[in-house]
């Protein structure tokens, strides 16, 4: 149908290349086989019908495989449309009704529960709750959503009520807005088969002019209408691009049998064709440089139990708890416990033992007026990016747990290797300046962009290629996905989101961002192959072009249909 149309349009492509090699192959075999019934078996040889299969065959092969990262982005998509509820809790009157999302209006006042999503983005009216919003700012941490604060369409409520005002709905949410990102920057991505298709814009007409010479060329020799009819196909089909169609996609299949050893899985030929230019790489925070999950990273013993014991008790209390900062104390849990109670805002108790023991922050110290003993040492701790956990028994400071998001291992040497390879390494963060320059130091990253949302990520990565930057940003999350499909190379990591994998150009299987170096010199001589596969499909038109015109058929050297194939 393509090459139908751009023949009518007199914009000839490969497709109409394709359409006439196959279409007079086709006729002409059917024509010999009725030649065949009526007992004229001198056609018996010129039955190609096979070569029209492979033709299509090859083309579709290279098609199939180029054409897989566009369905990733449809997944992708559809990843996100499903983040948001489908239906909404909306007040009215003081009666709470729930509705599908599409009936919810601006200024219609809705409530949040434990467990919800947030229906819409909207404004806090009433009551305070911790959200998830790891999806949109990339923060690890539960976020505190007092009156006034804004919330974000698909971010999950933790605890409390809330009631809030829609404010954005329908194509206006945050995760619509997500959504209008990527298919943006998906429509306009470069393609290295681009530069295919301008040189096809010459190559085909230049095919089609030489295929009508050949057959008049053979009428006016003398040969017979079907002989030249023969040679004029033969050289369609020697065109057809099957060769072009399979060079870029079979050096992808092979080079990701290459990368899948170095942990990497390639989506697309663009990788092969951008990754030696690279020189500057973004690294997001959270689920990147670190895990992106909560995790104890010291705890301070002052009880007469032993490190194992204390945290026996701590996990056993924290058992009960669905506060999402209790998921990295859970784990060692052997201790029955009674009478656990969630102090709002505070923390949560429990007895065991007959003994009771208090688990939360400094207000829980102020609120049951206890002297904190240990300032010193809790200092230490939120200095070295922590969330505190005070453990009392007896109205006494028994321990300190630090928890925060780990840096993953090697990370520091990793980012020491792109500085010596004259990479610019940057942190862009949706988290808190504050949280994002204590790791940049940490890890010797010099320039860090935090506080930024998912259009402004986007942002600063487009600012970047048209500073004539080739950037490569690696990302695990939803608010990531945007900026993966803008970057010249976008990189999820493997424990990532769907939507984050789906879209990216490459996936670390391993989660290791060494195996970034080893994409940029695989690349380079990848690259190489490229251009020799182009080489030799172009010099092979060339060299056997000729050979089908018939022009050296006074040496006996001639091309059949079937033979090209």
């Amino acid at each position: 149908k393509n090459g139908t149309l751009n023949l009518l349009h007199k914009i000839p492509n490969m497709d109409t290349l394709v359409l006439l090699s196959v279409s007079f192959s086709f006729l002409y075999s059917c024509y010999g086989y009725i030649n065949l019934l009526f007992g004229n078996y001198e056609h018996l040889t010129n039955l190609y019908f096979e070569s029209t299969c492979m033709i299509i065959y090859f083309i579709k092969l290279g098609r199939y495989i180029e054409n897989q990262s566009k369905e990733k982005t449809k997944e992708a998509i559809k990843k996100l449309v499903i983040i948001t509820p489908q239906n909404a809790r909306l007040k009215i009157k003081d009666q709470e009704k729930v509705v599908p999302i599409d009936e919810v209006k601006k200024e219609d006042i809705l409530i949040g529960k434990a467990g919800d999503k947030i229906a819409v983005d909207g404004i806090v009216l009433n009551g305070k709750t911790y959200v998830d919003e790891t999806f949109i700012t990339g923060e690890s941490l539960p976020i505190l959503k007092n009156p006034n604060d804004h919330v974000i369409a698909g971010s999950m409520i933790y605890d409390g009520y809330i009631e809030y005002q829609a404010q954005k709905i329908g194509k206006e949410t945050t995760i619509s807005e997500i959504v209008k990102l990527i298919i943006e920057a998906t429509s306009t991505k470069n393609k290295i088969q681009k530069l295919v298709d301008r040189i096809s814009g010459y190559f085909v007409p230049f095919i089609i002019i030489i295929s009508m010479i050949t057959f008049f060329l053979q009428i006016t020799l003398s040969h017979s209408f079907e002989k030249s009819l023969i040679y004029m196909i033969s050289v369609l089909v020697v065109a057809c691009p099957c060769a072009l169609g399979l060079a870029v996609p079979l050096v992808i299949v092979v080079t990701n049998g290459i990368c899948a050893e170095k942990g990497l899985f390639l989506k697309n030929g663009d990788v092969l064709e951008n990754a030696r230019n690279i020189d500057t790489i973004v690294l997001d925070k959270t689920g990147t440089l670190t895990f992106g999950k909560l995790k104890v990273a010291k705890m301070i013993n002052f009880s007469k139990y032993n490190e194992e014991e204390l945290f026996s008790i701590i996990s056993s209390i924290e058992k009960h708890s669905s506060h999402p900062i209790s998921t990295a104390l859970k784990g060692k849990e052997k201790y029955l416990v009674n009478n656990f109670k969630t102090l709002n805002g505070l923390g949560v108790s429990g007895e065991i033992n007959s003994q009771k023991y208090y688990l939360g922050n400094a207000k829980l110290l102020e609120k049951y007026k206890i002297k904190n003993t240990k300032q010193k040492e809790a200092e230490q701790l939120i200095e070295s990016g922590c969330s505190i956990i005070y453990v009392v028994e007896k109205n006494q400071i028994i321990g300190l747990v630090g928890v925060r998001d780990i840096i993953r291992k090697d990370m520091k040497n990793t980012i020491k290797k792109f500085y010596k390879k004259n990479l610019e390494v940057i942190m862009l963060t949706g988290d808190h300046s504050k949280n994002a320059e204590k790791i940049a130091e940490e890890l010797g990253i010099s320039k860090v962009i935090a506080n930024v949302l998912p259009k402004d990520k986007t942002n600063v990565i487009q600012k970047m290629i048209q500073e004539g930057k080739k950037v490569i940003m690696v990302g695990d999350g939803i608010n990531d996905a945007p900026a993966l499909v803008n970057a010249t190379i976008g990189i999820s990591m493997n424990e990532g989101t769907d939507v984050a994998m789906d879209a990216a150009d490459v996936i670390l299987m391993n989660n290791d961002l060494k195996n970034i170096l080893d994409l940029i010199t695989i690349s380079k001589r990848s690259y190489q192959v490229i251009k020799q596969n182009l080489f030799w499909a172009f010099l092979y038109n060339v060299c056997m072009i000729p050979i089908a015109m018939g022009l050296f058929s006074n040496l006996n050297i001639t091309l059949t249909p079937g033979l090209v194939v």
